[in-house]
């Protein structure tokens, strides 16, 4: 039977909080036994614009009515600027917002997770099975999983091709693909497109077969409030939903909010540092230092600039098409990732420059993949209104700096090479830069977020570390954390790969012990 309403009381067995990708994955999976009731709860609606579909549309969505629009404090690395972190208000989260990209990481990008949590389930190797349970992979076969990982093999720009003959010809392997556990080489990049569409997490999960399960409630318009606990364990969750504020009770609650709003809904309920609640007027009920801290974010230098000798024609998949990754120095293969060049079919530049006309000039984008900035998110007030401080803290270390360096070195050496010569016109940004001032001052303003933000309410064994290896609240019996803030550190590439296998490593673990 479904979730037991009475008034403004429900009840399930398991009540999850966030419709995003981990939520999503996690309510389908745990509804598999029809003893057991779930209950889904989503701030946003159902998605219902077409351009969700369009992947050449993906930077236009962020601003509409279903991006949180969260927007980070002033950032002194980053000319002082502040960034627009979007994020899904949206069933499906992030994956109706996001650039589509799929890549599972670099095996050694595990290696910190174990180390923290002293847990194999956590190592490329572990969550191997959960990667493969989740793909339906179009090349190299293997198990058919929900999820379509297209390859894009046969389908990018001209101008990809060329870029991709460019790093070989630097000496950059060429791979198959990010998915099989080499990522330093250059090769089209996954995506999450089927038949010319973007494929999120809810069309993938949330087929018309799960969604009329009766025991799936899937509950939008519903802000999580507070937590209210004792004795040990969550009691009931307070959501503030259309009929008004109704009372939640679970016997397992699991937090899939994301990486911003799964440590806001601990702090607000009382879970966290205890001076940084005292200062937003939150009584501590558990003093949790860890929540909210360890913040990170990849950010993509948007600023390497070329004028076309000819019309560039437009993307027929998302702009981004090709990430080479690489050593950092070297453009040899083996080894694990420092930085990475994308190549935008696009002129895609930070606020700071002006973009010239869709067309003429395409855009090298360059990154660090294991910056060692480290930044924070806390709450301002007690209420759902009141904002949330977000610190990314970017690029506060000399090493992201040098990275930086680096990653712009190995983009302007791309974009000089003789097999982009048929392409370029001229290099328009940086142009010319006299000295490491004026290049750390571009990289400044060139810099934009990836939108990979985690490691909020990371895991481990030690006092920092807010859930366990099994992802439960350190403090709580019944609480868990299912969703990018628990991984202690990046992954090379695009995070939601991770945050799937996360969420369906916790699902298996879940039904096993049930």
């Amino acid at each position: 039977m479904k979730g037991i309403t009475l008034g403004n009381k429900m009840h399930a067995d398991v009540a999850i909080v966030g419709g995003g990708s981990a939520g999503v994955l996690v309510a389908a999976r745990l509804s598999e036994d029809p003893d057991r009731t779930v209950l889904l709860i989503e701030a946003g609606e159902e998605a219902d614009d077409p351009d969700i579909w369009n992947p050449a549309a993906w930077p236009a969505l962020q601003g509409r009515a279903y991006d949180w629009n969260y927007r980070t404090v002033p950032q002194a690395g980053t000319a002082n600027r502040t960034h627009d972190w979007a994020r899904g208000r949206i069933v499906g989260g992030s994956s109706c917002l996001h650039a589509m990209g799929y890549m599972r990481g670099h095996p050694s990008d595990f290696d910190p997770w174990v180390e923290a949590t002293g847990d194999t389930r956590w190592s490329w190797n572990g969550l191997l099975p959960a990667f493969e349970a989740n793909e339906d992979k179009e090349r190299g076969g293997g198990r058919r999983g929900p999820l379509t990982v297209h390859s894009t093999h046969d389908e990018i720009s001209p101008l990809t091709k060329a870029f991709i003959v460019a790093g070989a010809a630097l000496g950059l392997p060429r791979i198959d693909g990010h998915n099989d556990g080499e990522m330093v080489g250059v090769t089209p990049n996954a995506m999450n497109i089927r038949n010319g569409r973007r494929v999120t997490v809810a069309d993938a999960w949330l087929t018309p077969d799960v969604r009329a399960r009766p025991n799936l409630t899937i509950l939008t318009g519903g802000r999580a409030r507070r937590m209210v606990i004792g004795a040990h364990r969550a009691h009931y969750l307070e959501v503030v939903a259309r009929e008004g504020l109704t009372r939640i009770s679970a016997d397992r609650f699991v937090l899939c909010a994301g990486s911003l709003e799964s440590p806001a809904l601990l702090m607000r309920s009382g879970i966290g540092p205890r001076e940084i609640l005292a200062a937003a007027g939150v009584e501590c009920h558990v003093d949790m230092p860890g929540v909210g801290q360890n913040l990170q974010d990849h950010l993509l230098g948007a600023g390497n600039l070329y004028a076309t000798r000819r019309n560039l024609p437009p993307s027929r998949l998302q702009h981004s098409e090709s990430m080479a990754y690489m050593t950092a120095g070297s453009f040899a293969g083996g080894g694990m990732p420092d930085i990475v060049v994308g190549c935008g079919v696009a002129p895609i530049v930070s606020e700071c420059f002006q973009a010239p006309d869709t067309g003429s000039a395409y855009s090298l984008l360059f990154g660090v993949t294991h910056p060692t900035s480290r930044g924070s998110i806390r709450i301002s007030g007690p209420e759902l209104d009141d904002r949330l401080v977000i610190d990314p803290a970017y690029l506060k270390t000399e090493h992201d700096r040098a990275m930086f360096r680096q990653a712009l070195q190995a983009a302007r050496m791309l974009g000089h090479s003789d097999e982009l010569a048929e392409w370029r016109d001229r290099e328009l940004l940086p142009a010319t830069l006299a000295n490491k001032t004026e290049i750390d001052e571009f990289i400044a303003k060139a810099a934009i977020t990836h939108h990979h933000p985690c490691g909020t309410c990371r895991m481990g064994t030690d006092e920092m570390a807010v859930v366990g290896p099994n992802l439960r609240l350190r403090s709580l019996d019944n609480l868990y954390v299912v969703d990018a803030s628990v991984m202690p550190t990046l992954t090379a590439g695009p995070i939601h790969a991770a945050v799937l296998a996360i969420a369906e490593t916790f699902a298996r673990a879940m039904t096993a012990v049930d």
